[in-house]
């Protein structure tokens, strides 16, 4: 007992005075307080969306989501509208998505995965040059790329004109998504691969492992939280993009934010179908973030400590 006193007295008295006197106050229950407060209200703005969507069409457009409670009405008919009527019909538009986002993560992680082990644990020459790029892309905005890219697909590679009934024609929108992404991804595995105990890999190197069989048998299965952790934050943002899919895409290949966007109408007054029309897009990523929170929170973890 008095060991374990006299190591966690050393341990409190390595920390500095500040870092303790924040900790204490952030551990208090005025701090929790406040934080829930914080969440409530700021979750405020997305349950009167919610309430809105099960509106009628009538009381959206003429009283707030909050006179709900002195005069109750629901109704499912803008979700019926949205997805089942001629004005919304998102059916087609969320199978767009689908094909864009799962493979256009897919091919992020695994290239991103890739080039982040050679940068970690492969010596070549101007390695720590093409980092420092990596680095600095991250800073450079999508939009300066997006006429080029269009250009240089429309005239080297016209995949759409392939094969312009099939997959082909999401080929230009997967190839954009990897490449504007690449540097994030790569960025955060890097920080991750690089913080992996050096003695486990010099032993699988020692045991004969060649760099391949090391990254597919070692390097992935320990870094599962921190792909899981990319991998929802490049499956919402391809999810939620609009600006990518309008660029490279075709009416056949619309994602769903572009149809999202068309359903408030040529004078935004189709809130009806808005309200709705959002929820229906906030469906699948609720469920692949709340279905990988557990990996997603340890990934965001992994690469905080070294050793």
């Amino acid at each position: 007992m008095t060991t374990v006193t006299t190591t966690s007295s050393t341990a409190a008295a390595g920390v500095p005075p500040m870092a303790r006197r924040v900790k204490t106050s952030l551990a208090s229950r005025s701090a929790s307080v406040i934080a829930i407060g914080i969440a409530l209200f700021w979750t405020v703005p997305t349950f009167g969306l919610l309430l809105s969507s099960f509106r009628p069409e009538n009381d959206i457009k003429t009283s707030g989501w909050w006179t709900f409670f002195s005069h109750p009405a629901l109704t499912l008919q803008n979700y019926n509208d949205v997805l089942f009527g001629a004005t919304g019909n998102l059916g087609n538009f969320f199978l767009n998505t689908f094909v864009i986002t799962v493979p256009a993560v897919l091919f992020s992680i695994l290239f991103g995965s890739a080039a982040a082990y050679a940068l970690s644990w492969m010596d070549w020459k101007g390695r720590d040059w093409v980092f420092i790029l990596i680095f600095a892309l991250q800073v450079v905005p999508l939009q300066l790329a997006l006429i080029p890219m269009l250009k240089t697909f429309s005239t080297l590679w016209p995949f759409s004109a392939m094969d312009p009934q099939g997959l082909a024609k999401f080929v230009d929108i997967w190839i954009a998504h990897v490449a504007f992404g690449m540097p994030l991804v790569t960025f955060l595995l890097h920080n991750f691969m690089s913080s992996l105990p050096r003695e486990v890999m010099e032993s699988a190197r020692v045991d004969g492992c060649d760099h391949a069989r090391l990254f597919r048998s070692i390097v992935l299965p320990l870094i599962v939280p921190a792909l899981a952790a990319v991998g929802i934050f490049q499956f919402l943002y391809i999810w939620n993009d609009l600006l990518v899919g309008l660029v490279f895409g075709t009416p056949s290949t619309s994602p769903l934010m572009k149809a999202l966007a068309e359903l408030a109408g040529t004078r935004g007054g189709e809130w009806q179908r808005l309200t709705s029309g959002a929820f229906v897009g906030m469906v699948v990523p609720l469920i692949v973030f709340f279905s990988l929170q557990r990996y997603f929170v340890r990934g965001l973890l992994a690469g905080s400590v070294k050793g």
